[in-house]
C-alpha cells in the first residue's frame, strides 16, 4: 500500500553496518517505495545491479532543481529545488556537467596521483612524527585523519592551509543534518566569498595549482572556478577524513584483518577497496530523478518522482558480494559503488585511494601498538552528518 510506504531507515545496530531496516527493505526486491520527509512518494534502490543501471542511465537527472533528500536536512533547502550553484557539477546534467568536468579530469588521473605520491607520503610522515611527540594518546581525527587530507587538497587546489579553520567549519556546516537553512546559506556564502577572492588572485598571479590552471585557461567563469573550488575543497577533505578515521576504527576492532594487511604489502590495496565497500560513508544514498516516464525493475516510474540510490545497501548486496557483511581485507571489494557510478562517479577517487593506501599502513607501522583509548561503544559516531564518520577517535600507543 502506498500509504504504508516506509521512510528511510537510519538507526544502526552496530557502528560499521548499515541500518538493519535498510537491508530488510532489500529483501522485498531491489526497488521499494519510499516516503520522503516532505511527504513526497518516491523510490529507494537497494540492489547492486539496479543501482548501477540507474546511475548510468541518462534519463535519470542529477539536477538540483529536482533533488529531494530522503532524511530531514534543512541545510539543503537553499540549494535543492533551485538551479545548481556555479561550478557545482554534482548538481548538473550534460552538457553543463560535461563542460566543467572535462576541465578537471587531468588533475585527478592515476598518473597525476603517482606524481603527487611523494608529497602525500611526506605529509603523512610529518603528521605521524607530530603525533609521536605527544604523550602517548591523541584524538586521531584531530591529529591525523582530518589534517592529512586537508593539507593534500589545499596543495592540489592552491588554497592556503592557514585558512583551514574557516573552510573546515563551513564545510562541516554544509554536511551537517542539524544545520538550519540560514546556517548553510551563511556557510556557503563565506566559502564562496573566500574562493572567489582566491580565484581572482590566481587570475592575476597564477601558479601551478589546479585553481591557477582553471583561471589561466579562461574556459570557466570566475564564479565557476570558485564553485569548483568550494566543491572539491569541502568534499575533498571531509569525505577522505571520514574514510580514514572510520577505516582506522574498523582495523583497530578487527586485529586479525589488520595483522593480515600489515604482514603482506600486496594486501594494502585490496584492504582499502574493502574498507570503502564495507563502510560506504555516503550512508543516505545518491538522489536521482527520472526525466520521463520509464520502467525500472518491472515497475512504472513517473517523471519527477524522486529516486534514492542506496550505496550502502548496494555494497552489501549478497547477489554481488559473497558474505557481504563480513570485513575481509583479502576480498578486494572491486566493483563497489562507494564512489558512485556513471558520469557522476567521484572525480577525486584516485586521490582518496592514494591517501588511504599511504596513510593506513604508515600509521600502523609507526604505531604498532595503536589501540582505542575508550571502549568502541564510546566512540562518537557521525550519524548527524551527510556522510558517515566518527567525530573523535581517542587512541593510545
Amino acid at each position: 500500500m502506498i500509504d504504508d510506504a516506509p521512510t528511510l531507515p537510519t538507526c544502526r545496530a552496530t557502528p560499521f553496518d548499515p541500518p538493519p531496516g535498510l537491508l530488510a527493505l532489500r529483501s522485498g526486491g531491489p526497488l521499494t517505495r519510499l516516503r520522503y520527509p516532505d511527504g513526497h512518494l518516491g523510490w529507494l534502490v537497494t540492489g547492486y545491479d539496479l543501482a548501477r543501471e540507474v546511475l548510468a542511465d541518462p534519463r535519470f537527472s542529477a539536477r538540483s532543481e529536482f533533488k529531494r533528500v530522503p532524511v530531514a536536512r534543512p541545510g539543503t533547502d537553499p540549494f535543492y529545488g533551485s538551479p545548481a550553484l556555479p561550478g557545482w557539477l554534482v548538481d548538473m546534467d550534460p552538457p553543463e556537467h560535461t563542460r566543467i568536468r572535462r576541465r578537471l579530469i587531468s588533475a585527478f588521473t592515476a598518473h597525476r596521483m603517482r606524481a603527487l605520491q611523494p608529497r602525500i607520503e611526506r605529509i603523512v610522515a610529518d603528521h605521524l612524527a607530530a603525533m609521536a611527540a605527544l604523550d602517548g594518546h591523541a584524538d586521531l581525527v584531530e591529529s591525523f585523519a582530518l589534517p592529512v587530507p586537508s593539507l593534500v587538497i589545499c596543495e592540489l587546489l592552491g588554497v592556503p592551509y592557514r585558512e583551514r579553520a574557516a573552510f573546515q567549519r563551513n564545510s562541516a556546516t554544509l554536511f551537517s543534518l542539524e544545520a538550519t537553512a540560514q546556517d548553510a546559506a551563511r556557510a556557503m556564502g563565506e566559502l564562496d566569498d573566500f574562493l572567489t577572492d582566491l580565484a581572482r588572485h590566481k587570475q592575476r598571479q597564477p601558479g601551478s595549482d589546479l585553481l591557477s590552471v582553471l583561471a589561466a585557461d579562461g574556459v570557466l567563469a570566475t564564479a565557476e572556478i570558485a564553485g569548483v573550488g568550494a566543491l572539491l575543497l569541502s568534499a575533498g577533505h571531509e569525505t577522505t577524513a571520514g574514510s580514514l578515521s572510520l577505516g582506522t576504527f574498523v582495523l583497530l576492532t578487527h586485529p586479525d584483518q589488520r595483522h593480515r594487511m600489515m604482514a603482506d604489502p600486496n594486501l594494502v590495496e585490496p584492504a582499502v577497496e574493502e574498507l570503502l565497500r564495507y563502510l560506504t560513508i555516503f550512508h543516505f544514498g545518491v538522489p536521482r530523478t527520472p526525466l520521463v516516464d520509464l520502467d525500472l525493475a518491472g515497475i512504472r516510474l513517473r517523471a519527477g518522482e524522486s529516486v534514492t540510490v542506496s550505496l550502502p545497501a548496494a555494497n552489501r548486496d549478497p547477489g554481488r558480494f559473497d558474505d557481504p557483511d563480513r570485513f575481509d581485507v583479502g576480498r578486494g571489494g572491486r566493483g563497489h559503488l562507494a564512489f558512485g557510478h556513471g558520469i557522476h562517479q567521484c572525480i577525486g577517487q584516485n586521490l582518496a585511494r592514494s591517501e588511504l593506501r599511504t596513510a593506513l599502513p604508515a600509521l600502523f607501522t609507526r604505531f604498532p601498538g595503536l589501540r582505542l583509548a575508550v571502549p568502541p561503544a564510546e566512540v562518537p559516531l557521525g550519524e548527524d552528518m551527510g556522510f558517515y564518520c566518527v567525530h573523535r577517535l581517542p587512541v593510545r600507543w
